[in-house]
């Protein structure tokens, strides 16, 4: 199986480093590249083709939203793992528009970051659960301000959504949107990771769901998942 590659985006050059080193002492993690700001991020990212850009929000220049957004179209196959000091309403959501499929703060234990990169890098959505219940939040809001057809206004939708999923797709979902890549499910599991991919489409076809964020959300508020 081929390295993760990743470039490091921070406007302080001993956070780089120390994040290097470690990451680098993890299997098949390797950092291709550093950054000291967004315009210098597009370059590297260009240069290098990573399969993970962890970036930094504020920074001189261009900063980290600006960043995410333009390489949504010069490195479309990277993906953003925001790591930022900002445990932040604002920015979480801000950062998700701009295209981050991965939100972590700097109090987060350095071993949540590796699962979190590997998480983005299969493809998969990684919020730190913390933050998550933003979203949760943020649909219940949009709820309450127009509930759906027939969705009584003292009902959570979606609670007739998981019958349509048998015992191991839920098993699926659950670990989905805890973060777990396919590997990791699958082992868990006992099946292989392209089975779990199945599944996952099976899903997303069952429930007419299009993104890893709408998984989430979905097991979020029919209850599959807790956020603490």
């Amino acid at each position: 199986m081929e390295n993760i590659r990743i470039i490091l985006v921070d406007d302080h050059e001993i956070v780089r480093t120390g994040l290097k080193s470690y990451l680098e002492t993890q299997p098949g993690l390797q950092v291709v590249g550093e950054a000291e700001d967004g315009d210098t991020a597009l370059r590297v990212a260009e240069q290098t083709r990573p399969d993970v850009v962890v970036m930094d929000i504020t920074m001189p220049g261009m900063d980290g939203l600006q960043a995410a957004q333009r390489m949504k179209e010069t490195s479309p196959e990277s993906k953003v793992l925001a790591l930022t000091i900002h445990a932040d309403k604002q920015y979480f959501f801000q950062m998700l528009a701009a295209g981050a499929t991965g939100y972590l703060t700097k109090q987060a234990a350095a071993e949540e970051l590796v699962i979190a990169i590997r998480s983005v890098a299969q493809g998969n959505v990684y919020l730190q659960p913390a933050l998550a219940r933003w979203l949760l939040e943020d649909y219940q809001r949009l709820v309450a301000i127009s509930p759906p057809e027939g969705l009584p206004t003292n009902a959570m939708p979606g609670s007739k959504g998981l019958q349509v999923l048998s015992k191991r797709e839920r098993q699926v979902l659950e670990a989905v949107a805890q973060g777990h890549t396919n590997p990791e499910i699958g082992g868990a599991l006992g099946i292989s990771p392209k089975t779990v991919a199945r599944h996952r489409e099976r899903i997303m076809n069952k429930l007419d769901l299009h993104s890893s964020a709408e998984l989430i959300k979905f097991a979020i508020r029919t209850g599959l998942i807790t956020i603490q």
